[in-house]
Protein backbone atom coordinates (compact mmCIF):
# COMPACT_ATOMS: atom_id res chain seq x y z
CA UNK A 1 0.00 0.00 0.00
CA UNK A 2 1.07 3.46 -0.75
CA UNK A 3 0.89 6.11 1.39
CA UNK A 4 -2.19 8.21 1.08
CA UNK A 5 -3.24 11.98 2.97
CA UNK A 6 -6.52 13.13 2.85
CA UNK A 7 -8.04 16.26 4.22
CA UNK A 8 -11.82 15.91 4.87
CA UNK A 9 -12.85 19.98 6.21
CA UNK A 10 -15.65 22.09 6.81
CA UNK A 11 -17.58 23.73 9.08
CA UNK A 12 -19.72 21.92 11.68
CA UNK A 13 -22.78 19.61 10.79
CA UNK A 14 -21.10 19.73 7.47
CA UNK A 15 -21.29 16.20 6.70
CA UNK A 16 -17.04 16.01 7.21
CA UNK A 17 -17.27 12.58 9.37
CA UNK A 18 -20.05 11.18 7.45
CA UNK A 19 -18.09 11.52 4.15
CA UNK A 20 -14.76 10.20 5.63
CA UNK A 21 -16.42 7.26 6.97
CA UNK A 22 -18.03 6.77 3.52
CA UNK A 23 -15.30 6.70 1.63
CA UNK A 24 -13.12 4.51 4.14
CA UNK A 25 -15.66 1.87 3.42
CA UNK A 26 -14.70 2.47 -0.08
CA UNK A 27 -11.26 1.79 0.22
CA UNK A 28 -11.50 -1.10 2.78
CA UNK A 29 -13.94 -3.73 4.24
CA UNK A 30 -12.18 -3.20 7.77
CA UNK A 31 -11.17 0.74 8.20
CA UNK A 32 -9.93 2.28 11.44
CA UNK A 33 -11.63 4.75 13.29
CA UNK A 34 -8.94 6.93 15.06
CA UNK A 35 -11.27 9.17 17.42
CA UNK A 36 -8.71 12.04 18.91
CA UNK A 37 -11.72 13.48 21.69
CA UNK A 38 -11.26 13.74 25.64
CA UNK A 39 -14.30 12.26 27.04
CA UNK A 40 -15.46 14.99 29.11
CA UNK A 41 -18.37 13.44 30.84
CA UNK A 42 -21.16 10.51 30.91
CA UNK A 43 -23.30 12.33 28.25
CA UNK A 44 -20.25 12.37 26.14
CA UNK A 45 -19.62 8.91 26.86
CA UNK A 46 -22.82 7.66 25.75
CA UNK A 47 -22.76 9.79 22.91
CA UNK A 48 -19.26 8.39 22.14
CA UNK A 49 -20.54 4.56 22.24
CA UNK A 50 -23.69 5.27 20.67
CA UNK A 51 -21.19 6.29 17.35
CA UNK A 52 -19.24 3.10 17.72
CA UNK A 53 -22.15 0.57 17.61
CA UNK A 54 -23.54 3.01 14.33
CA UNK A 55 -20.10 2.59 12.76
CA UNK A 56 -20.70 -1.21 13.31
CA UNK A 57 -18.21 -4.11 13.39
CA UNK A 58 -16.34 -3.68 10.46
CA UNK A 59 -14.44 -1.17 11.92
CA UNK A 60 -11.90 -1.10 14.43
CA UNK A 61 -12.19 1.58 16.68
CA UNK A 62 -8.56 3.23 18.72
CA UNK A 63 -9.33 6.41 21.30
CA UNK A 64 -6.35 8.59 21.67
CA UNK A 65 -6.08 12.10 22.53
CA UNK A 66 -2.65 12.72 21.53
CA UNK A 67 0.19 10.69 20.35
CA UNK A 68 -1.44 8.86 17.06
CA UNK A 69 1.87 7.28 16.38
CA UNK A 70 1.53 4.63 19.18
CA UNK A 71 -0.95 3.18 17.20
CA UNK A 72 0.57 1.26 13.99
CA UNK A 73 -1.83 1.36 11.32
CA UNK A 74 0.67 -0.09 8.50
CA UNK A 75 -1.09 -1.10 5.41
CA UNK A 76 -4.59 0.30 6.80
CA UNK A 77 -7.40 3.02 6.14
CA UNK A 78 -8.07 5.29 8.89
CA UNK A 79 -10.51 8.28 9.44
CA UNK A 80 -8.52 10.51 12.49
CA UNK A 81 -11.68 12.32 13.83
CA UNK A 82 -10.88 15.27 14.31
CA UNK A 83 -7.79 17.14 14.05
CA UNK A 84 -9.97 19.81 16.15
CA UNK A 85 -9.90 17.64 19.36
CA UNK A 86 -6.56 16.27 18.58
CA UNK A 87 -5.21 20.33 18.45
CA UNK A 88 -7.91 21.27 21.96
CA UNK A 89 -5.78 18.18 23.86
CA UNK A 90 -2.37 19.73 23.22
CA UNK A 91 -3.38 23.27 23.57
CA UNK A 92 -5.09 22.90 26.95
CA UNK A 93 -2.40 20.79 27.94
CA UNK A 94 0.24 22.90 26.88
CA UNK A 95 -1.60 25.99 28.64
CA UNK A 96 -2.59 27.93 25.29
CA UNK A 97 1.27 27.87 24.02
CA UNK A 98 0.48 28.53 20.64
CA UNK A 99 3.99 27.57 19.20
CA UNK A 100 4.67 25.00 21.70
CA UNK A 101 1.25 22.91 20.50
CA UNK A 102 1.77 23.43 17.04
CA UNK A 103 5.22 22.29 16.95
CA UNK A 104 4.16 19.32 19.51
CA UNK A 105 1.34 18.35 16.61
CA UNK A 106 3.25 18.49 13.50
CA UNK A 107 6.20 16.58 15.28
CA UNK A 108 3.18 13.98 16.33
CA UNK A 109 1.52 14.13 12.85
CA UNK A 110 4.84 13.57 10.73
CA UNK A 111 5.61 10.58 13.27
CA UNK A 112 2.24 8.91 12.68
CA UNK A 113 2.31 9.82 8.76
CA UNK A 114 5.36 8.43 8.62
CA UNK A 115 3.53 4.70 8.13
CA UNK A 116 2.07 3.48 4.79
CA UNK A 117 -1.26 3.79 5.51
CA UNK A 118 -3.96 5.54 3.82
CA UNK A 119 -4.76 8.63 6.58
CA UNK A 120 -8.38 10.65 6.68
CA UNK A 121 -8.20 13.72 8.51
CA UNK A 122 -10.97 15.24 9.52
CA UNK A 123 -11.13 18.51 10.85
CA UNK A 124 -12.78 22.12 11.05
CA UNK A 125 -12.65 25.55 9.27
CA UNK A 126 -12.92 27.34 12.18
CA UNK A 127 -11.86 30.93 10.88
CA UNK A 128 -14.79 31.14 8.46
CA UNK A 129 -17.14 32.56 10.98
CA UNK A 130 -16.61 35.98 13.01
CA UNK A 131 -13.80 36.93 15.19
CA UNK A 132 -14.15 36.09 18.85
CA UNK A 133 -14.21 38.39 21.68
CA UNK A 134 -12.99 35.70 24.00
CA UNK A 135 -8.89 35.48 23.92
CA UNK A 136 -8.23 32.37 24.47
CA UNK A 137 -10.53 31.29 21.54
CA UNK A 138 -8.88 33.77 19.19
CA UNK A 139 -5.77 31.66 19.70
CA UNK A 140 -7.32 28.58 19.59
CA UNK A 141 -8.44 29.42 15.92
CA UNK A 142 -5.04 30.46 15.15
CA UNK A 143 -3.12 27.24 15.60
CA UNK A 144 -6.46 25.17 14.45
CA UNK A 145 -6.09 27.37 11.40
CA UNK A 146 -2.22 26.96 11.18
CA UNK A 147 -2.40 23.11 11.94
CA UNK A 148 -5.22 22.61 9.11
CA UNK A 149 -2.88 24.36 6.81
CA UNK A 150 0.23 22.07 7.63
CA UNK A 151 -2.16 18.93 7.06
CA UNK A 152 -3.34 20.22 4.09
CA UNK A 153 0.21 20.87 2.39
CA UNK A 154 0.84 17.29 2.98
CA UNK A 155 -2.81 15.76 1.71
CA UNK A 156 -2.34 14.20 -1.37
CA UNK A 157 -6.14 15.66 -1.45
CA UNK A 158 -8.57 18.42 0.28
CA UNK A 159 -12.12 18.21 0.22
CA UNK A 160 -14.27 20.98 1.84
CA UNK A 161 -17.41 19.86 3.01
CA UNK A 162 -20.08 22.22 2.18
CA UNK A 163 -23.65 21.82 3.48
CA UNK A 164 -23.15 18.09 2.78
CA UNK A 165 -21.86 18.58 -0.47
CA UNK A 166 -18.30 17.44 -1.43
CA UNK A 167 -16.15 20.55 -2.80
CA UNK A 168 -12.68 19.10 -4.55
CA UNK A 169 -10.11 21.93 -3.08
CA UNK A 170 -6.70 19.55 -3.88
CA UNK A 171 -5.59 16.73 -5.78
Amino acid sequence: MEKRIILVTGGQRSGKSGYAQRLALQLSDHPVYLATSRVWDEEYRQRIARHQRERGPQWTNIEEEKFLSQHSVEGRVVVIDCVTLWSTNFFFDNDSDIEKSLQELKTEFDRFTAQQATFIFVSNELGMGGISENVVQRRFTDLQGWMNQYVARQADEVVLMVAGIVVKIKG
